[in-house]
């Protein structure tokens, strides 16, 4: 494993744990904003947290290092509307899902796409190890243990998200795509105008939205959208320019661990030994799919 992949690797983690501890956020967001507001705004923030960022990054590049890695301007913009578009359908069914089922399936039922990103990867002729596929059960089967209730069935709010499920496994085969060849920076920041404009037409349509709900929204607004949008998403994109999109989803799902971890700090939820042998499982499902990434499946030997 080199020091880029394990430098990768530990963004990733980075970002799942503002992921998970922003699932608190998204929570209290939802008692005084709508779920298409909330994502607009906070897509928003996340988007103008950048723009110094672009900047301060396009200062330092050197005019041979700007010839070298600048795409044109219009691979640039239909990379950032591809991924746009996915992190605005997976953001979506996951806020809205949220006021129709709990916490606890919504994150089981969110987390399955370390599943999908493999299975969609077969249709594009990516190869994965046995090793990611092995990772990739055990990890789900924590989320199991860790998330569901004996009660587990698919309501409207767990059909909501599963199909965000889908949406953020092609986003980060999406990104998995884009990132080694475009400015990683100038890519979140177009995906984020993206998929904000598209979250603003919905909640224009469907929400109300005035200063006092902002103003009353603003704490839980303000970390969704420069922690999890600005930070998080962007070193998802960062981190993958180095990493298979099927390790990338394993190391991402471990959000569910953090969102546990932030429940239990600051709502008071208290995690049951099942619970805890999830966390335990999703572990080992993320270094069984980083130590044994290239275990293959066994080969038939021909009989005489």
């Amino acid at each position: 494993m080199t020091n880029k992949v394990i430098q990768a690797n530990v963004l990733m983690l980075i970002a799942a744990s503002i992921w998970g501890f922003a699932f608190v956020a998204q929570r209290v967001g939802m008692e005084t904003m709508g779920p298409h507001w909330f994502n607009s705004l906070r897509f928003f923030i996340g988007a103008i947290a950048l723009i110094p960022v672009v900047m301060w990054i396009d200062s330092k590049k050197t005019k041979a290092s700007k010839q070298e890695l600048k795409p044109s301007t219009k691979t640039l913009i239909f990379g950032g509307l591809a991924a746009g578009v996915l992190l605005f359908v997976g953001a979506t069914f996951q806020q809205v899902g949220l006021q129709y089922t709990t916490a606890g399936k919504a994150g089981f039922i969110t987390g399955m796409y370390i599943f999908f990103v493999p299975l969609i990867g077969l249709f594009f002729q990516m190869k994965t190890g046995l090793g990611t596929w092995l990772g990739a059960i055990i990890a789900l089967w924590g989320l199991y243990l860790l998330s569901i209730n004996d009660d587990f069935a698919l309501s409207k709010g767990d059909t909501l998200q599963l199909i965000c499920a889908v949406a953020f496994a092609g986003h980060v085969l999406m990104i998995g795509y884009l990132a080694s060849r475009m400015d990683v920076v100038k890519l979140s920041l177009i995906q984020f105008f993206v998929a904000g404009m598209l979250a603003m037409f919905l909640a224009l349509y469907f929400e109300q939205l005035s200063w006092a709900i902002i103003s009353s929204t603003a704490v839980p607004l303000l970390f969704a959208g420069v922690m999890s949008t600005g930070i998080a998403y962007t070193l998802q994109t960062v981190a993958q320019q180095h990493a298979h999109p099927s390790h990338a989803a394993i190391i991402l799902s471990s959000e569910g661990v953090f969102a546990v971890l932030g429940g239990y700090l600051l709502l008071n939820e208290v995690l049951p030994p099942k619970g805890l042998l999830g966390c335990s499982l999703i572990l080992m499902g993320m270094l069984i799919s980083q130590l044994m990434p290239d275990v293959r499946w066994p080969k038939r030997t021909k009989t005489a």
